[in-house]
This record gives C-alpha cells, structure tokens and sequence, in this order.
C-alpha cells in the first residue's frame, strides 16, 4: 500500500468517525465563505487537511472558547523583495498578521540577477511555514526604456515551471509589445499555457480596448485600479480584481465601493510593495480585511476576498475555507470588527499568537556572491550630473502624489546657471539622478522633481523599480554624488546623505534589494533612517524612499526617469528636460 494511500484511508476513518482525529477543534464559531455565514460544530483534522464538520473526538483538543475560525488569509500579488527581508526571513513577519500562502513575483531580483535571483527566492522559501508559490516574471527588463541587469526570455523561463510551487505568469506590464503582438512576449505566453493559464497583468491607467487586449491574450487579473470605474470595467470583460493595499499604492478605500455580494467572488486582495515598517506597523492582508470592513464591507465577504476568492483564481484548490478536503490553515479571531488575531495554525500546528511567530526555527539559505556584489557603480563628479537647459527657463518637472505610484507631467520654470539646473528649495524642485549599476555602461538619467520637500541633503538607494539602478534626489549635487559612492561600498540599500557625510544608512547587500540579516535588525535601520529625515527639513505624510523607488518605472503614468533619461509614458518616449519656449 503506497504513502498516499495510506492517508487517504486514514482520513477518511477519521472523516467516518471510525478513528479519533489527530486534532478536533471545539467550541468556535466556522466561517463559511461559500454561504457567507456562520456555522457551528467540531473541525476534525487529520495529517495537515480538514476532513470533517460535525461532532468529532480528536488526539488533541483546541478549545476556541466562542472564537471565530476562519480560513487564513492568501497574498495575491506581492513582491518579497519589497520588504527588503529574504522569504524565511519574511514568513516570521506574515505568518502573526494571518497569511499562510503568499503568491510572489520575483520580478525584483529578476532584474537584477535573472536566473539566479529567482533559484535563490525559490530556494530560501522551501520548506519553510509559510507556502509561497511563484508566478514568472514577465518582463525582464519591464521595457526596452531602460537598462535591468538581467534579460529573461521564454526559453530562460520555461524550465521554472517544471517547479512544483510557480504556478504562472507574472504581471504583463509591457502593454505595447502585447499589443502590438511582438514575438518575445507572445512567446512567453504560449510558454506558459502548457502548464497553466494563471497569467496576471498590470494595467496602470489603460482604457478598455487594452482590457480587451489582455483578455484575448489569456491574461486574467489587474491589480493596478485607482478608480471603481476602473474595476468594474475590468469586472465586466471577466477579469480577477486584486484591490491593493500597500506602502505607496493605497487603493482599497477607492475601490471597495465596487465589491458587492454578486461580484465578490472575482474580488480578492493584495499588498503589492509593502515595506517591513509598515507589515510590522499595521499588517498585510489582514490590515486589507480591517480596512474593509471599516469602509462598511461585510466581514464575511471580505474574510472570503482573502481567503477563498484568492485561492480559486489562482487554481489552489485545497486552500480558502474551514471545511474538508481543504488544508488545515486556519486562524482564531476573537471578533469581525478588528479581525483580532488570537491564534495562526498551518496544516493544523500552531505557529503564531498574539502577534508572534511560535513555530520551529527558520533555515535561511545562504546567498552566494554573484548575488552580494551587483553595484557597479562609474567614477563620478559634479559635470556628470549637470542638467543642460540651454537658454530655456523652463522645465519639464516630475510631480510626486504622496502615496500613488502615478505621477504628475509638469511644465515650470526653474532655476539656472550658465544654463545649468540648479535645485530650488524654496520652489520644492530637486535634482534627481539614476545611475546604471549593473553593467558599467556608464548611462546617467538626469531629471528635476517635485513634492519631496526636502530642505537638505540628499537620499539615495538600489531599490528602483523595476530595472533597480541607483536612484537619488537632493539638493545639491555634493550630497548626491557622496549618497551614491555610499551605495556603492556597502553594495546597495538606502543612504542618506546631508553636508558630504552619511547621516543614516540600511545596507541590504543580496541583489542591493534585500539583507541578510533578521527583520529586527532591517526594522531597526528602517527606524534610524526615518527618524534621520527631519535633519533634511521632510514633513511630509508619505515614505520618501518608497516613493523615489517607484520613480524610474517606466510603464506607470505619467513621467518617470531611466538610466536612458526623462520618460513620458503617455508619448512612449525619453523627452528633453528643458522645454522650448
């Protein structure tokens, strides 16, 4: 008799009640996502899976004492990377807030160190508490606009899917060679659909010819609505609505008015880009449940979003509910108004309590050096970042919306010397520059931006969505140029910089995107740096450095700024810094 079906008799003598259940929980009240009500009765469990709803007598007893059970929550869409920790690392940060199983997209480390990156994210995430499954990045480099450190074809990814735990494609965020039916990304669909039809996409501000597009190509989710407009355009042509609920893209409270009982189930939630401060601060999924609910959501319908909804768009059919057949990943809440987590159980062991991580030690792989040394950085001076405008006064300016990853295309006057830009605090224009670090092509992008507020200094990082160059924004050209060299002899992360000396510094050394250190310790810095920014003279409401990161991003409107120069993602095209008169 094989293994399998060994436990499969065993479970169903267990679900027949002819055998005691290794564990029974007693005394809750069960969340039933597929009625959208509350249930009564015992929950037997054997080996790991659900196999009954009844009256059962286990081995071990958990008394819920009138606590809710629910199904434990599922990330959607997110990028580990974004937490700056490893994926070991990340599982002892999630698993208190609820989440079980994460749905990533390596597209991060992708860019940065192709093949390799993703075999170290897979890797360091097995056989840990936590279930990540993968989705294959799509678009390495995310355009032909800038320079990533890494090309990933179809041929380069085919061989992932032989991987038990990838489960698709990633976010299609090269609309224009979709549409325009270009061979290298047709062939990374046609790749994919032998094995699966899990293929998401990134429609930032695209009308609804593109959703057509998407759709005829096989492509299945959005996560990037701002608008109800917007979701139930996509709703309508039979598309997956992820509402995201980040550090910079906050868009649940925008986009929970479209939820309703006839649409729910193509509803569910993601967290995107998350930094640590705020996983640890305010949660992942379950803050989007809270946040939910608080915007008038029923509890029920927003449990089953994070849990059930998440699981069937994505094909994981053992996940998302308290009942059998499904896996014993669970939580006891003690009510549905502040999904107040008493208890996290996965496959039926307890693994976190009141908000921290109680299972088995986490194995952390060791990332070799081909991932610790990806800065490369040229020699620069003070001519390197002068912005040339010639006779013109006037400028095309980036204008940052705090907490959006959408930007504003302006046109403004500026300062100037000899022809030269010169950074004006007084009218909130700063110098920012991006700098190519992975092949020593020496490509400098040079633009002007708006909205940071910074009085001094100069903040710089490696974290530059998607290609991941070195980005900066400051003052004056000194502490631009000195945040840079500090990226570069610590082998990436986040500086500041203020009068030519380091005021505050994170290294994240794996790919210049993550450390490999403890998320305490990555807290901690995250914690100098913010406390660092008021010697800048920053005010503001929003995270100067997830918002700068997110600045270089080609396929997000409207202006953005590459290691080839200014971008006008409207146009499709690098544009001059200076306007004519």
């Amino acid at each position: 008799m094989n293994t399998q079906k060994q436990i499969l008799k065993k479970r169903i003598a267990v679900a027949n009640k002819d055998i005691a259940a290794d564990v029974v929980i007693k005394n809750a009240k069960i969340i039933d996502v597929f009625n959208l009500e509350i249930t009564e009765g015992d929950v037997a469990i054997s080996d790991g899976m659900i196999v009954g709803i009844g009256k059962y007598e286990g081995k071990e007893v958990i008394d819920a004492k009138g606590k809710y059970v629910s199904p434990s929550f599922i990330d959607a869409h997110v990028h580990i990377e974004s937490s700056m920790v490893t994926p070991s690392e990340f599982a002892n940060v999630v698993l208190p807030h609820g989440v079980t199983t994460v749905i990533t997209d390596p597209h991060e480390i992708g860019n940065v160190s192709g093949e390799e990156g993703i075999r170290f994210m897979l890797d360091d995430s097995e056989n840990i508490p936590l279930d990540v499954f993968t989705m294959l990045p799509s678009c390495v480099p995310a355009t032909p606009f800038e320079n990533a450190g890494a090309t990933l074809t179809a041929h380069d990814l085919k061989p992932f899917y032989h991987y038990e735990r990838v489960l698709g494609l990633a976010e299609v965020m090269d609309y224009p060679s979709l549409q325009k039916g270009e061979d290298s990304m047709l062939d990374k669909i046609a790749a994919t659909t032998p094995f699966t039809h899990n293929i998401d996409g990134h429609l930032a501000g695209l009308d609804t010819n593109a959703i057509n597009v998407y759709k005829a190509a096989g492509i299945r989710t959005d996560h990037e609505c701002t608008t109800v407009h917007e979701a139930k355009e996509r709703l309508q042509r039979g598309m997956y609505l992820l509402i995201r609920e980040g550090s910079v893209a906050k868009d649940l409270v925008s986009l929970i008015g479209v939820v309703n009982e006839r649409n729910a189930r193509r509803c569910l939630f993601c967290t995107d880009d998350k930094h640590l401060d705020d996983l640890i601060e305010e949660g992942s999924i379950d803050h989007n449940v809270r946040l939910a609910i608080k915007e008038g959501l029923d509890p029920i319908i927003a449990i089953s979003m994070a849990s059930l909804n998440a699981a069937e768009c994505y094909g994981l059919h053992e996940k998302g509910a308290i009942a059998p057949g499904y896996e014993a990943d669970f939580i006891l809440l003690d009510d549905l108004e502040t999904i107040a987590i008493s208890s996290v159980y996965k496959a039926g062991k307890h693994v976190a309590g009141n908000g921290t991580y109680t299972g088995r030690p986490i194995v952390k792989k060791t990332a070799q050096p081909a991932l610790t040394s990806t800065v490369k950085t040229p020699e620069l001076t003070d001519h390197d970042l002068q912005i040339r405008l010639g006779d013109t006064k006037k400028a095309h300016i980036i204008e940052i919306i705090p907490n959006q990853l959408r930007t504003n295309k302006r046109i403004e006057e500026v300062h100037s010397v000899n022809g030269a830009f010169i950074p004006s605090t007084a009218q909130d224009q700063l110098k920012m520059v991006v700098v190519e670090r992975h092949h020593h092509t020496g490509n400098i992008g040079l633009g002007i931006v708006k909205g940071f507020g910074l009085k001094e200094g100069a903040i710089a990082t490696t974290i530059a969505h998607d290609s991941h160059n070195i980005v900066a924004a400051g003052t004056n050209d000194g502490d631009i140029l000195k945040a840079i060299k500090a990226l570069d002899e610590m082998n990436g992360g986040l500086v500041m910089v203020k009068d030519g000396e380091t005021i505050a510094s994170l290294p994240l050394s794996i790919a210049g995107l993550m450390s490999d250190g403890s998320y305490e310790e990555v807290a901690a810095g995250l914690l100098q740096l913010k406390d660092a920014f008021v010697q800048l003279g920053f005010t503001g409401d929003f995270n100067p450095f997830l918002t700068l990161s997110f600045l270089t991003l080609p396929v997000i409107p409207e202006l953005k700024l590459t290691d080839l120069g200014l971008f006008d993602v409207g146009d499709c095209r690098h544009i001059e810094v200076g306007v004519k008169d």
